[in-house]
C-alpha cells in the first residue's frame, strides 16, 4: 500500500464518527506510566512521501548488490541464476493470490503443484515421501527433532557441530518449551567433521542425530555408519541440507540410511529476497507419515474414475482434534514451493546434475585461486560449492575491507560464532555458476591487498 497520509480534515471528520474529541481521547484508557513522554531519540519527525521515498533511496544505494558486486556469501542462502519463466509463472493470478486448498473441487491447479513439489523433494532427498513445504530450513530442523521424539519417545537429541549455528539457535529456542535435551558443541576448523564424535555419543536415550550434509564448512561425510549406529540403538538420523544443488552431484542422505531428511530450498528457483521468503523441504519414510509436520497433498480417483489432487493428511492445530496435532505449523510456503517447483521441472535431472557439476568447478578452481594468496589455507578435503579457508589473522575485518573494495569475499566464522576464537580466522567463502573468471580474480586481489 502506497503512504498516503490523511489531512487534518480527515483526522476530524474521523474522530466525529466515532465521537472522540481528539486524538489523545482514544488513549485515555492507557495508563500515564506506560506512555511515551517525549520523542524517540534519533527518530526524525514525520516527512513527505516524497522525501521518505529519496532518503531511502539514498540509503540503498549503500548496499553492494549481488550481480553488480563479485558475491561469495553463502552459509545456507545461496545465489544462483533463476530462469525469467519461473517468476513469470508464479505471478500468474491463479497461483499468486491462491492460499490455503480446502476445497479440492475449485483447487485442483494449487493441489497438483503441491504433488510435483513433493514427489520432487522425495527424489532429490532420496525419501519416500515429502510434504507440502515448512517456512523454511532452520524450522524444518526443530520440526524433524520434535517428530523424533514422537517417535522413539525420547528426548534427547544429539546436534552435529557442523549443524548451522542458526538451524541450532532455533532448536534451543524451541527446545525451551518442550523439555527436549539438546547436545552441540562448536565445530573445529579441521578438515574432518564430528562424525567419529557423534558415533560414541549416540546412546540409549538419544532420540536423533542431526547432521547438516553438506555441513557449514562445507565438508561432505559419508553418513551411511551413523545411520546404522543410530538405528542399532533405536534412534533416527535427521540430515540437514542447506544447498539442495549439492545433491544434483553427491548421493542422497536418504540413500545413505536418514529417517528424516529437511533442509532449505531456497537455492532452487528462489532469490536471496534480502532473507525471506524462504521454502523449508522436509521428507521421510512412508513408516514415519502420520508423525510428519505439516500438509500433504495425494493423488486419488473420484466417483467416476477421473484422477484428482487433496489434502490427504493435515493434522494441524487448527483442526478439531488439536491434541492429535504433529505440530502447530498453519500452512505451507505454496508460492515459494510453486518457484522450487518450476525452476526444478526446467531443470530435469540432466539440468541438475549439470548444474551441480559447474558449480563445483567453479568453486575448485576458486579455492586453487585463492589458496595461491600467502597465508590463506584451504581447511576442507572435500566439498560441494562452499569451502573454508584459513586466513593468517581474523577473518571479520578483512571481510569489511573487502566489502570497502566493492567485494562480498565470503562469511566468516567470527560473525557465525561470536566469541569463538579458536573459528576466528575461518572463512566461508561460496562459489555458484553466476561467479565468473573475472570474479575470483577480484577477489584474490582484494584478499591479498587486504591481508598485506
Amino acid at each position: 500500500m502506497r503512504y498516503l497520509p490523511l489531512a487534518q480534515s480527515d483526522r476530524e471528520q474521523m474522530l466525529a464518527a466515532i465521537g472522540a474529541g481528539s486524538i489523545e481521547d482514544l488513549f485515555v484508557d492507557v495508563p500515564e506510566s506506560a506512555r511515551l513522554g517525549d520523542k524517540i531519540a534519533g527518530l526524525p519527525d514525520h516527512a513527505s512521501e516524497l522525501s521518505v521515498e529519496r532518503q531511502l533511496a539514498a540509503m540503498a544505494r549503500r548496499n553492494l548488490v549481488a550481480g553488480d558486486s563479485p558475491f561469495f556469501l553463502g552459509c545456507g542462502a545461496y545465489r544462483h541464476h533463476i530462469p525469467a519463466s519461473v517468476d513469470h509463472l508464479i505471478q500468474r493470478g491463479e497461483f499468486l493470490t491462491s492460499y490455503t486448498p480446502y476445497q479440492p473441487e475449485i483447487a485442483q491447479g494449487t493441489l497438483q503443484a503441491l504433488f510435483e513439489f513433493q514427489t520432487q523433494v522425495a527424489r532429490l532427498y532420496g525419501c519416500d515421501v515429502a510434504n507440502a513445504s515448512m517456512y523454511d530450513g532452520s524450522t524444518a530442523c526443530w520440526e524433524a527433532i520434535g517428530m523424533a521424539r514422537r517417535i522413539t519417545r525420547r528426548g534427547k537429541a544429539i546436534l552435529s557441530s557442523g549443524l548451522h549455528p542458526h538451524y541450532v539457535s532455533v532448536a534451543q529456542t524451541m527446545a525451551r518449551f518442550t523439555g527436549d535435551q539438546l547436545e552441540t558443541t562448536l565445530p573445529e576448523l579441521s578438515g574432518e567433521s564430528d562424525v567419529a564424535r557423534l558415533l560414541e555419543a549416540i546412546d540409549a536415550e538419544t532420540s536423533c542425530v542431526v547432521v547438516q550434509y553438506p555441513d557449514i564448512l562445507g565438508r561432505i561425510s559419508d553418513l551411511s555408519d551413523l545411520a546404522a549406529r543410530a538405528h542399532e540403538l533405536g534412534a533416527l538420523l535427521i540430515a540437514v541440507v542447506t544447498e539442495p544443488v549439492a545433491l544434483g552431484l553427491i548421493r542422497s542422505p536418504g540413500e545413505m540410511g536418514a529417517d528424516i531428511v529437511v533442509g532449505e530450498g531456497q537455492s532452487i528457483g528462489v532469490g536471496l529476497n534480502f532473507g525471506g521468503p524462504y521454502v523449508g523441504l522436509f521428507a521421510t519414510r512412508d513408516k514415519y507419515v502420520r508423525q510428519m509436520p505439516g500438509r500433504l497433498a495425494g493423488e486419488t480417483v473420484d466417483a467416476e474414475g477421473r484422477r484428482g489432487f487433496v489434502l490427504t493428511l493435515s493434522t494441524r492445530e487448527q483442526h478439531i482434534r488439536r491434541e492429535k496435532a504433529t505440530s502447530n505449523i498453519c500452512t505451507n510456503s505454496g508460492l515459494c514451493a510453486l518457484a522450487f517447483s518450476i525452476h526444478m521441472t526446467l531443470l530435469g535431472e540432466a539440468g541438475l546434475r549439470s548444474l551441480a557439476e559447474a558449480n563445483h568447478a567453479r568453486a575448485a578452481a576458486a579455492a586453487g585461486r585463492l589458496t595461491e594468496v600467502e597465508g590463506v589455507e584451504l581447511v576442507n578435503r572435500s566439498f560441494f560449492n562452499e569451502f573454508t579457508l584459513r586466513l593468517p589473522r581474523e577473518a571479520r575485518p578483512v571481510v569489511r575491507a573487502m566489502a570497502e573494495k566493492g567485494v562480498l569475499g565470503g562469511v566468516s566464522l567470527g560473525r557465525l560464532y561470536p566469541g569463538a576464537e579458536a573459528l576466528e580466522n575461518g572463512l566461508v567463502v561460496a562459489v555458484t555458476e553466476t561467479v565468473t573468471d573475472d570474479d575470483v580474480e577480484a577477489f584474490a586481489s582484494v584478499l591479498e591487498g587486504a591481508l598485506a
